[in-house]
C-alpha cells in the first residue's frame, strides 16, 4: 500500500513526491509521469496546472481520489483501465476491463487495409473480435463510404464500441453483432459479399499465459488474448471461414505474434482459397500482420 500521504500543509507539490515514491515501490519503472497522470485524473487538472500550482493545497476529498487511484496502479492495474481512456491511430478510445487496451502494433491493421483496399463506395468490412471497436471505429472514420460490420462474442465488449462509435461520430457506418467469429454475419446476406476481414484475433498461447506481466495476466480479458495450445488456432479458424464471405480479390488482414508468421503461412496454405501471401512487420522488426487475398 502507499505511504502515509504527508500531514499538513498538504499541497500539490507534496501530493506528487508521494505518488512518485509510491509507484517507485511497486517496481514501476516510469513513476514520475504515470504519477502526473494519475494526479491530474484524480485531482481534475491538466498535466501543466499541477506543475505551476505545486504550493496549492488539496482537499481531503483530492486526498482520497488520489490514493485510490495511486493504489490501483500499485497493484498492477492498467493505467489505461485507471484513467479509462486509450489513444489510438490519434483517437480517444474509452476501454474497461471488458476489452483489450488498444496496442500501437494494431495500428498496422488499420494501416494495410487502407493502404490494400482500394475500396469502391458501398464496400463491405468485417472486423472480427472488435473489443473496443479502435478498428472498426478507426476505419469507418477514414473510409467513410464503406458499410463495417464488427463482431465480437462479447457483450460487454460491444457495449464498450459502441460508446467509442458515438464518441467519433460513426454510429451509423458501423453495425454491431454478437457471436463467435462469423457466426451472426449469416443472417446479414453476406455470403460471397466482404470485401475484406480485419481482425486482431487472440494469439497467446496457453503455455505463456503464467509468465505474462500482472497487467495483462490480472487485468485484461484472457478471451481476448488467449487462442489455445498453439496461439494460432484463431488464426486457422478466420482462414477456414472468411473464404465463405469475402468476395474474389477480398482482403483478409490478422495480426500476428511474435514469431507465429511461418505457422499461420502454412495454415493459409493448408485451408486453400487464398494468394498473394505478404506480412508486415513491426517497428522492431516482428511480422506482425498477414495479409492475404481471396483467390478466384
Amino acid at each position: 500500500m502507499p505511504a502515509p500521504i504527508p500531514a499538513n500543509p498538504k499541497t500539490i507539490g507534496m501530493l506528487i513526491t508521494w505518488a512518485q515514491r509510491a509507484l517507485e515501490t511497486s517496481g514501476n519503472t516510469n513513476a514520475a509521469q504515470e504519477a502526473l497522470w494519475l494526479l491530474a485524473y484524480a485531482l481534475g487538472k491538466q498535466h501543466h496546472e499541477l506543475v505551476s500550482r505545486r504550493d496549492q493545497p488539496v482537499s481531503g476529498e483530492d486526498l482520497a481520489r488520489a490514493e485510490s487511484v495511486v493504489s490501483r496502479r500499485m497493484a498492477r492495474e492498467p493505467l489505461q483501465y485507471i484513467l479509462g481512456t486509450q489513444e489510438f491511430c490519434g483517437l480517444d478510445f474509452q476501454v474497461n476491463s471488458a476489452v483489450l487496451i488498444p496496442r500501437p502494433e494494431t495500428e498496422l491493421l488499420v494501416q494495410a487495409v487502407v493502404r490494400e483496399g482500394g475500396f469502391a463506395e458501398g464496400a463491405v468490412l468485417v472486423d472480427v473480435g472488435t473489443g473496443s471497436g479502435c478498428v472498426a471505429v478507426t476505419l469507418a472514420t477514414i473510409l467513410s463510404g464503406t458499410r463495417i460490420f464488427a463482431l465480437d462474442c462479447s457483450g460487454d465488449a460491444l457495449t464498450v464500441a459502441r460508446g467509442n462509435a458515438e464518441r467519433h461520430g460513426v454510429s451509423d457506418n458501423i453495425t454491431w453483432k454478437k457471436g463467435d467469429l462469423f457466426s451472426a454475419l449469416h443472417e446479414c446476406n453476406l455470403v460471397g459479399a466482404v470485401d475484406a476481414v480485419v481482425s486482431n484475433p487472440p494469439y497467446i498461447a496457453e503455455a505463456v499465459w503464467a509468465d505474462l506481466q500482472p497487467e495483462v495476466r490480472d487485468f485484461e480479458p484472457r478471451a481476448a488474448l488467449v487462442a489455445g495450445q498453439q496461439g494460432t488456432e484463431f488464426h486457422e479458424r478466420l482462414l477456414d471461414d472468411a473464404r465463405l464471405f469475402l468476395v474474389p480479390g477480398g482482403l483478409l488482414v490478422m495480426e500476428l505474434g511474435q514469431g507465429q508468421a511461418p505457422l499461420v503461412r502454412q495454415a493459409a496454405e493448408r485451408a486453400g482459397g487464398y494468394t498473394g501471401l505478404q506480412t508486415v512487420k513491426d517497428e522492431v522488426g516482428i511480422e506482425r500482420v498477414m495479409i492475404a487475398r481471396r483467390a478466384g
